[in-house]
């Protein structure tokens, strides 16, 4: 069985449900497998279902019966409308498309939050027990975290987005739930406040073991085992791989570096990748690090891909534990001394690796639209903003050289983002049937102030007694 430690080292190790359950560790780092299992190799014929349980299976095994998790991998993806649950589209430019949208909520995070919400309800009726889901999103975590857990008997969900700085469509579909169990707060601040409080609700031990804590956002470790199936899936699938068999490169459109760390650990359990371009917009953190191996934290500037519009990207640290030797009071005392700071340098401390399996790019607005735009044009195919961060950055990585095979992670329906399709091609993409009256739904919300206090308040006097 694979037992997980703290980024950060001085939290006990803990089993797979210790992880699922408790989201951050105690030291406030984040879980990771203390051992990684060897190559995982799965035919890529079998339905996703059956696949992901094949590739998840070492991270879960000796926790959850197998026939178990088999059921629960099942229900998870028999949520999605695409057959193939997660269909892979090539461009004319060659660049191939991983479209991670067809979930209940259109964008990718349903790819992990129908595992996490199945997999929350194994483990909680097992101990006999309730959690208080607490989680911070920049649009796309909240509605498909609310979708997971709504009705659910053992959790209430409290949801943090910033106030105004999600699009309405990303709003209206957390808001317009209707659910015992579920509650939406509007943060006056930007996601990294929503997501500083959520981290000092973890921080505070006291609070943490009133409510029993539990997170959704990718600090946990569930999450991003569930992302890991989908990279396993692309490069078995891709047309390019099987018809030249040579460089793998895939560009994942990022913020808090969850989803692009997943397939970090896709490539360490044999997934045939050979590097990762990480694809951001104005706020380009990750970019500074990528190419200079040193960041700054400076304002988050609101975007056309407001899912991005972040500063900490809280699952870098996972990165940054592994190509620091997994040193974690290294990593402890660094992190420390960024959130002091604002700004930290890692060209001493951290080796080759980065030159060589790694690349970052940043687009404006500007330039993602004209993406959008020339895709539109060339493919007769709307994509959402992020998606067209994705491709922009791929592109500039075709045009710098780098032959291969050139998979973009497709993470959003353009629907979720209709404003930036309509200004990029003049056309608004429709919502899907199910959604069709998310503008005339009622919507829930409270707009509370960035207090942590107060939040904490809210909660408190919200969440279920039998809690």
């Amino acid at each position: 069985m694979i037992r997980y430690t703290s980024t950060r080292g001085a939290s006990p190790k803990r089993s797979f449900g210790d992880v699922l359950l408790a989201g951050l560790a105690p030291d406030g780092g984040l879980y990771v497998p203390e051992v990684w299992p060897g190559a995982i190799a799965v035919d890529p014929e079998l339905p996703y279902a059956q696949f992901a349980a094949e590739i998840m299976w070492p991270f879960v095994a000796g926790t959850i019966d197998r026939h178990d998790f088999d059921a629960i991998c099942a229900a998870a993806y028999d949520t999605f409308t695409n057959d193939a649950v997660i269909p892979i589209e090539t461009l004319s430019s060659g660049i191939e498309l991983v479209e991670l949208f067809h979930g209940p909520t259109l964008a990718f995070k349903d790819v992990a939050m129908q595992m996490l919400g199945r997999l929350f309800d194994h483990e909680l009726d097992r101990r006999g027990t309730r959690t208080t889901i607490v989680g911070a999103t920049s649009g796309d975590t909240g509605s498909a975290a609310i979708e997971a857990f709504r009705d659910r008997e053992n959790a209430d969900i409290f949801i943090l987005h910033p106030h105004g700085r999600t699009s309405e469509v990303q709003r209206r579909q957390m808001t317009t739930v209707d659910a015992p169990n579920v509650f939406n707060v509007a943060v006056d601040g930007t996601f990294d406040d929503c997501q500083d409080i959520v981290k000092a609700m973890f921080a505070d031990v006291a609070f943490r073991e009133r409510v029993k804590l539990g997170a959704v956002n990718s600090i946990n470790w569930a999450r991003v085992m569930a992302q890991v199936v989908y990279y396993h899936w692309a490069v078995a699938n891709s047309a390019g791989r099987c018809a030249d068999g040579g460089l793998v490169t895939v560009t994942v459109p990022t913020g808090n570096f969850g989803n692009v760390f997943a397939g970090r650990v896709a490539q360490r359990t044999g997934a045939g990748i050979d590097r990762f371009v990480v694809a951001s917009n104005r706020n380009d953190i990750l970019t500074q690090f990528f190419t200079g191996r040193a960041m700054t934290i400076g304002g988050v500037e609101p975007s056309l891909s407001p899912s991005m519009d972040i500063q900490v990207s809280s699952n870098l640290e996972r990165l940054i534990y592994e190509l620091l030797d997994n040193q974690g009071s290294v990593v402890a005392e660094m992190m420390q001394q960024f959130r002091s700071s604002g700004h930290i340098d890692f060209s001493g401390a951290i080796g080759e690796e980065l030159t060589t399996g790694w690349s970052g790019y940043s687009l404006t607005d500007d330039q993602t639209l004209e993406v959008i735009r020339a895709i539109h044009e060339t493919d007769d195919m709307l994509v959402d903003p992020h998606t067209a961060v994705g491709i922009g950055a791929a592109e500039s990585e075709v045009a710098s050289g780098v032959e291969g095979t050139h998979i973009v992670m497709a993470t959003a329906h353009p629907a979720k983002f209709p404003d930036a399709v309509e200004k990029a091609t003049s056309i608004r993409p429709p919502l899907p049937d199910n959604l069709a009256d998310l503008y005339e739904r009622p919507e829930h919300y409270d707009v509370l102030p960035n207090d942590f206090a107060t939040v904490c308040e809210f909660v408190e006097s919200h969440r279920s007694p039998r809690s």
